[in-house]
């Protein structure tokens, strides 16, 4: 079980259910009176906790947990939209174990998720190694490896995130507002073309497999 402490119920909801879509229990709680009610009933695995909340700031949350016999080795992974330098060390310094600054793409929370989990034994991956295929076809996520007809097709951080997150949800329709919130993080400035170029040149780098990815006119794109 993985616990959120975030105010903001637009974020608290899309970070719960990418979680939860991935495998991930997770539970979101909008202040910290709610959290430790929570954490007395059942201890998670990971905390994910924002600095700024109505009742008592992440900060003085993250230094009881850390005084605390049953919750002083959590992993805790700090989010929130101060980004300068002095606040970062302020919150290492108070004991979290990492430092995510708000707007975040949801595939990197996932991945540092994953990572502070497999560090301390509580998440163990499919023992057979995932590969979506294609056709010609094949994705390798945890080797970040792109094939096509056997050879290997070279795609940027984002162009990769994006066949992924495609390849997840086949036969869903993902419009381009849900695939700019998953990949370039929900509070994203720029425009939903974005994601229109960043598909051309998937399509033209994955070649004759570029076609797999289609185009529903008027709402976004979908592997079938």
């Amino acid at each position: 079980m993985i616990y959120l402490v975030e105010d903001d119920k637009n974020i608290r909801d899309l970070v719960v259910y990418t979680l939860n879509s991935t495998g991930l229990k997770t539970e979101g709680f909008e202040c910290g009176a709610d959290f430790w009610d929570a954490v007395e009933e059942n201890v998670p695995k990971l905390i994910l906790l924002d600095i700024m909340l109505p009742d008592e700031s992440g900060l003085d949350i993250l230094k009881n947990l850390r005084q605390k016999n049953t919750t002083k080795d959590l992993p805790i992974i700090m989010l929130t939209a101060k980004t300068s330098e002095y606040d970062k060390v302020v919150g290492l310094d108070s004991g979290a174990d990492d430092y995510i600054a708000k707007p975040f793409g949801m595939m990197e929370l996932v991945a540092r998720v994953k990572a502070h989990l497999r560090r301390t034994g509580a998440y163990e991956e499919n023992k057979q190694e995932k590969e979506y295929v294609s056709g010609k076809l094949k994705v390798n996520p945890s080797k970040h490896r792109v094939t096509v007809d056997d050879k290997e097709v070279v795609l940027t951080y984002k162009e990769f995130e994006l066949l992924c997150l495609l390849l997840e949800n086949r036969d869903v329709v993902l419009t381009r507002d849900k695939i700019l919130s998953r990949i370039w993080g929900y509070n994203f400035d720029g425009e939903t073309r974005t994601v229109d170029v960043h598909i051309r040149m998937l399509r033209q780098k994955l070649g004759e497999c570029g076609n797999i990815i289609e185009t529903i006119r008027g709402i976004g794109y979908k592997i079938s």
